[in-house]
């Protein structure tokens, strides 16, 4: 992967935003635990991880559009990172049942 494509925020910024979903949802089950986290009402932290995730969709998009043309290759290989961000993000909220 070039460290050119990488660069750009529409590249690295889902990423963060995936991995600060990941940070804030451990931290929370590790400081409150999981079953004080199933709580009828969400609370601000799962709002605050929403729109993280939901956050990357429009920053996911216009790097598609603006990448997969110009240099397929390394646009779908900074899509995939993006991917397994959101997945990796996404897994803790599943397997906990969050």
């Amino acid at each position: 992967m070039s460290v050119f494509a990488i660069k750009q925020p529409s590249a690295w910024v889902p990423v963060a935003m995936s991995v600060a979903a990941l940070v804030m949802t451990v931290s929370y089950v590790a400081t409150v635990g999981v079953a004080a986290a199933h709580q009828p009402d969400e609370g601000t932290p799962a709002h605050v991880f929403q729109l993280l995730m939901a956050g990357q969709v429009p920053i996911v998009a216009y790097f598609a559009i603006t990448r997969l043309s110009s240099d397929p290759r390394q646009a779908l290989q900074v899509l995939a990172l993006q991917i397994v961000a959101a997945l990796a993000a996404l897994a803790p909220v599943y397997w906990l049942g969050l």
